[in-house]
C-alpha cells in the first residue's frame, strides 16, 4: 500500500491514445521528473501539456492529468499520462515510470486500493469489474447500480434490524438488575426475526432471478427424433450450426450456442432425440441428453404438430412435468394445433416461442434491472445470514435463553457485513481483485 504503482490502463495494441496510470505517494513527483515540470506545487484535477523525456531525448508529447489525495479513484495521489497509442511508446513510458521508482501494479490493484482506502465498498468494486465485462445492456445497467452503492443501501435496513435485536438482548443480559430496563421475552423478538426472514427470502429470490438473467439461462431443447429440434436451434441462432436432415437420429452429440431473445440470453443445448435405440452411438447421445436435462434451467419440449402424440412424446412430457418448461408444437406449416405455442422452425417462424420466453421471464427481467445483489458471492453470504436467522427462529420457538440466541444473530450480522466487505475473510480480497485486468 505504500508503493507507487503503475500500469497501462488501456487495451493493448495500436490506437489513437493510450493511458499510463500511476497511484501512490510519489506518483505526481515521478510524473514531474519525467516531464520536467513542477507538478509538486500544482493543484489536482488539472491537465497539463508536457513532453516525456528519457535523459535529454524527448519520447512523446503527452497530457498529464493530476489527482490529489483523497479526491481520486484510489484516494491516493494519481497521475494519468495520455500518450500516443503506439505499442512501443506506451511500453516505453511505462518502463520510464518504473525506472523512476514505481512498480507494476497487480491485476485489480487500483480498485483494491480504492476499496481499502474507503473510497468504495466491495460491491462497488465488483461493479467496476462487471462494467468492464458487461456484454449487454442488462449487465451494464446492473453494474451501474453497483457503482452507485445500491447494494449497501439495499442491505442497510436488514443490518439495522439485526443491530436492534442484538443490542436489546445485550442490554438485558448486561443490566438485568436495572428496573428501568425493559426485560425482553422470546415472544417479543420472534415476530421481528420472522419478518426479517421474509425480507431476506425475498431479497435472495429476486437476486437469484437477476443473476440467472445476467449470466444467461441454461436451456435444453428436447424432443423425440426428427421433430425439428436442430431446425429450432438454427432458427434461434440464425445460423446452420446443427445438421438438419429427414433421417431420424442424426444428432448424436450435444450442440451448443448462445442467443439473445430481447434482453434475455439463452445458453442453448440441442440434444439427441430421446427414444429407445439399438444404435450404441445414438444411445450414448441420448444418455448425454438426459444428463444435460438434469442441469437445465429452462426446457423447450418440441412436439411434432403434424402427427398425433405418441409414446415418446408422452414420455418426454412426463419426464419434464413440474420442471420449468415451454412446450412448442413445431411444423405449424403442415398442421397448427390451436391453443399451443405453434412454430415452424424450418421457416424460421418462431415468434410465438420468443413471446412465450419473454412472458415467462418478465419478472426476472425486472429483478435484473433493479437494485439487487449482483453475484453468487453476495447471494451466498445472504443465504448464510438467512440460515443463521432460521436457527434464531427455531431457538426462540423452543424457548431457548435469549443470551444463547445472540450467537446466531451475530453470525447473521457478520455475513451481512461481509457483503460490503466490512467483515472479510482472510484471502478473499486477493481472490476477487486478481480477476481484474491490469490497470484497473
Amino acid at each position: 500500500m505504500k508503493d507507487t504503482i503503475v500500469a497501462i490502463a488501456t487495451a493493448p495494441g495500436e490506437g489513437a491514445i493510450a493511458i499510463v496510470r500511476m497511484s501512490g505517494d510519489e506518483a505526481i513527483e515521478i510524473a514531474g521528473r519525467l516531464c520536467r515540470k513542477d507538478f509538486e506545487n500544482t493543484a489536482g484535477y488539472t491537465v497539463h501539456y508536457a513532453t516525456v523525456y528519457e535523459g535529454k531525448e524527448p519520447i512523446d508529447e503527452v497530457l498529464a492529468t493530476l489527482f490529489r489525495a483523497p479526491k481520486s479513484f484510489t484516494a491516493e495521489n494519481m497521475v494519468e499520462i495520455s500518450c500516443h497509442g503506439g505499442i512501443y511508446i506506451t511500453k516505453k513510458i511505462l518502463s520510464l515510470c518504473i525506472g523512476e521508482g514505481a512498480r507494476i501494479a497487480l491485476p485489480g490493484e487500483f480498485t483494491e486500493r480504492a476499496y481499502l482506502n474507503g473510497r468504495i465498498d466491495l460491491p462497488q468494486a465488483e461493479g467496476v469489474n462487471e462494467m468492464i465485462r458487461a456484454a449487454d445492456a442488462v449487465n451494464a445497467r446492473s453494474a451501474v447500480h453497483s457503482l452507485k452503492g445500491s447494494i449497501a443501501k439495499l442491505i442497510s435496513p436488514l443490518e439495522e434490524e439485526l443491530i436492534q435485536m442484538i443490542s436489546q438482548i445485550e442490554v438485558n443480559i448486561d443490566y438485568p438488575e436495572y428496573d428501568d430496563v425493559h426485560q425482553l421475552s422470546s415472544e417479543e423478538i420472534l415476530p421481528h426475526a420472522k419478518q426479517w426472514l421474509v425480507q431476506m427470502d425475498e431479497l435472495i429470490r429476486r437476486a437469484s432471478q437477476a443473476v440467472q438473467i445476467r449470466r444467461g439461462i441454461n436451456t435444453v431443447i428436447l424432443g423425440k427424433p426428427n421433430v425439428g429440434k436442430s431446425s429450432l436451434l438454427n432458427a434461434l441462432l440464425e445460423e446452420d450450426k446443427a445438421i438438419v436432415t429427414d433421417v431420424a437420429g442424426t444428432t448424436r452429440d450435444l450442440v451448443e450456442g448462445s442467443v439473445k431473445v430481447g434482453d434475455i440470453t439463452l445458453n442453448l443445448i440441442d440434444t439427441a432425440g430421446i427414444r429407445k435405440s439399438a444404435d450404441p452411438i445414438e444411445e450414448m447421445g441420448i444418455e448425454r441428453s438426459l444428463k444435460a436435462l438434469e442441469k437445465a434451467e429452462l426446457i423447450i419440449v418440441v412436439i411434432d404438430s403434424s402427427a398425433e402424440l405418441d409414446e415418446n412424446d408422452r414420455q418426454l412430457l412426463d419426464l419434464t412435468a413440474g420442471r420449468n418448461r415451454i412446450v412448442v408444437y413445431n411444423k405449424k406449416d403442415r398442421r397448427e394445433v390451436e391453443g399451443t405455442v405453434a412454430i415452424s422452425a424450418v421457416n424460421h417462424d418462431i415468434q410465438n416461442l420468443i413471446d412465450a420466453i419473454q412472458t415467462k421471464y418478465a419478472e426476472p427481467m425486472k429483478a435484473a434491472e433493479s437494485d439487487t445483489l449482483n453475484n453468487e458471492r453476495q447471494i451466498g453470504l445472504a443465504i448464510q445470514a438467512r440460515n443463521a436467522m432460521n436457527e434464531v427462529v427455531k431457538a426462540l420457538e423452543n424457548d431457548v435463553e435469549l443470551d444463547l440466541v445472540t450467537i446466531d444473530l451475530q453470525n447473521a450480522y457478520s455475513a451481512i457485513k461481509e457483503i460490503t466487505g466490512q467483515a472479510t475473510r482472510e484471502g478473499m480480497l486477493d481472490e476477487i481483485f486478481r480477476r481484474f485486468c491490469l490497470g484497473k
